[in-house]
């Protein structure tokens, strides 16, 4: 039986496209900031690649069998290089993932668990203690799945993004 998605790590050739999907991605949740009130923000995302001269940084993406991205995210395997605000990269042993991005058309066909799970995956076999993540109110469907996998609320990693609130998250390894 073939799966329908696999994960391996983005080829820096994809990168532009992987930005335009994390700019849509994140342009369309409600009650997400705009691009006009959060431009740099965006124009990471849409320079995503860039994050990868980062040690320890990769972006992985979750492929179709014809080989098309359904979505992508970025695996940190040292948080001091994870670049959100808060205490989070101060956080020893441990790594995080962030921009979490599903392409639309793949949504609700597992592809956010199976891209959470391989960030899991790595940071295990890296023997890190802890796996740490981010989201906001905006991004429900995201919040609700990683508390079904066993992520924790830890309120010592929120932060304020201008006016947005973000929520800090731990999974012990």
């Amino acid at each position: 039986m073939n799966k329908p998605y696999s994960v391996r790590n983005a080829q820096p050739s994809e990168f532009m496209e992987i930005g335009k999907l994390m700019v849509q991605t994140y342009s369309q949740l409600e009650g997400f900031p705009k691009e006009s009130e959060q431009p740099n923000y965006y124009r990471m995302l849409a320079n995503v690649g860039e994050l990868t001269a980062k040690p320890y940084t990769e972006i992985l993406v979750a492929v179709s069998v014809e080989n098309r991205i359904a979505g992508a995210v970025v695996y940190f395997g040292d948080m001091q290089f994870y670049g959100s605000g808060g205490t989070a990269t101060q956080e020893q042993n441990s790594a995080g993932f962030r921009l979490l991005a599903v392409d639309q058309a793949a949504r609700g066909q597992g592809v956010g668990k199976l891209l959470t799970n391989a960030c899991i995956k790595k940071a295990s076999a890296q023997k890190l203690r802890q796996l740490i993540i981010h989201t906001t109110m905006a991004m429900q469907t995201a919040w609700k799945m990683y508390e079904r996998m066993g992520f924790k609320r830890s309120q010592d990693l929120d932060f304020m993004q201008g006016e947005l609130p973000v929520f800090g998250f731990r999974l012990p390894l």
